[in-house]
């Protein structure tokens, strides 16, 4: 593997990336990234997703370990079920890392990397960690004390928590979603081949997505709030999530504008390109997705999220003129039929701030991270 600038060449990296897909698909990214700069890499995996994540490596040729979750809880029992837990997973996780000899250990974030990144330092391995967020979280607040750098996906809203030396690298962007960026027009032609539709390269589309979990609060806004309009003269892709699609579909029913209500898709990058502006969510990835493809937001943060992380995330977009946030308690069909009538009315000018706002966008974040790590060694 060829090394420019590098003080140490990285050959064998051990990607710790368990729980939610907020930690996975990045920690997968950088895996593809590694991998196609000729390193070999293995990713350590935890939480209820982790066979299926397994599955998904496997698919690019990644091999991967599944080691126990450790979960935090103010409960005794379930302390007492954590440290066992750490125990096995440190083990696991330790026996797994002897045997591919890494040169470096770079964990993902969440209480599930404690295990690899305890195995990690008994080899003496080098540890390195991602921060997903705004805020720093809890597992990195105390991992930092033992890391040699903390890569950031943004300025941090606690930098006084982070106990090691940091460096704002940007969050990996799954490379099917830098590579699905056409013209809006062909991204409209593509969407309309596969699903069906017939939306308009005239009329300004709005794109709607919750996630898995928080997707409830914009299935019973949003569609009562884009029927309430004066004039029908814009579009929408509504991701409804899983179990929400018959509900929502049947509010749309009678509506006269063009729309593809779905509830999950492969073709984010397609639907980013297509849209003019974005309603979600404010998850790191997500913040990260907006300012690659430039796509002026309302977000309306995740309220149960760890620590509120993603209140942090959105102020941190707004502050570049890219979004405006909503609290999830003001997310209202009245609050929203306002902002729609004002983005269907000035489409341009929501273009526009979108534009503008990516300044920010780190789309070679997984390249900056690998020599981030190359350079601390």
């Amino acid at each position: 593997m060829k090394s420019t600038d590098k003080k140490k060449e990285v050959s064998r990296l051990v990607i710790s990336c368990g729980g939610t897909g907020g930690h996975f698909y990045p920690g997968l990214t950088i895996a593809r990234t590694f991998k196609e700069q000729g390193g070999k890499v293995m990713l350590l995996l935890s939480g209820k997703h982790a066979e299926s994540q397994a599955e998904t490596a496997g698919k690019f040729g990644i091999p991967s370990a599944v080691v126990p979750l450790s979960v935090r809880s103010s409960n005794i029992f379930r302390i007492l079920l954590f440290l066992k837990n750490l125990a096995q997973g440190t083990v696991k996780a330790r026996i797994a890392m002897k045997n591919f000899r890494p040169d470096a250990i770079l964990t993902m974030g969440s209480f599930t990397s404690i295990p690899a990144a305890l195995a990690g330092m008994s080899l003496k391995v080098p540890l390195f960690i991602h921060e997903g967020n705004a805020r720093l979280g809890r597992a990195n607040q105390y991992l930092s004390r033992y890391a040699r750098q903390m890569a950031l996906s943004f300025p941090l809203a606690n930098p006084q928590k982070c106990k090691c030396l940091s460096t704002v690298t940007g969050m990996p962007v799954r490379p099917e979603l830098l590579r699905d960026r056409p013209e809006r027009k062909e991204a409209l032609f593509l969407i309309n081949s596969r699903y069906g539709t017939d939306l308009k390269n005239e009329l300004p589309l709005l794109l709607i997505f919750g996630g898995s979990q928080g997707a409830a609060v914009f299935n019973n806004t949003v569609p009562e709030a884009l029927l309430k309009q004066e004039e029908y003269n814009f579009q929408v892709i509504h991701l409804t999530g899983a179990g929400h699609i018959e509900k929502v579909k049947k509010v749309y029913e009678n509506a006269g504008f063009p729309r593809l209500v779905i509830e999950k898709s492969e073709d984010m990058g397609l639907f980013y390109a297509a849209s003019d502006m974005v309603l979600s969510r404010a998850g790191g990835s997500t913040i990260s997705e907006l300012a690659v493809f430039g796509r002026y937001a309302v977000l309306v943060p995740y309220p149960y999220a760890a620590d509120r992380h993603q209140d942090d995330n959105a102020a941190y977009h707004a502050e570049t003129g890219g979004a405006q946030v909503l609290a999830n308690e003001e997310c209202t069909v009245e609050a929203l039929s306002v902002i729609i009538k004002d983005w269907r009315l000035h489409s341009e000018k929501y273009l526009e701030k979108g534009v503008a706002a990516s300044i920010n966008a780190r789309p070679e974040a997984s390249e900056a991270i690998l020599r981030l790590i190359g350079d601390s060694l």
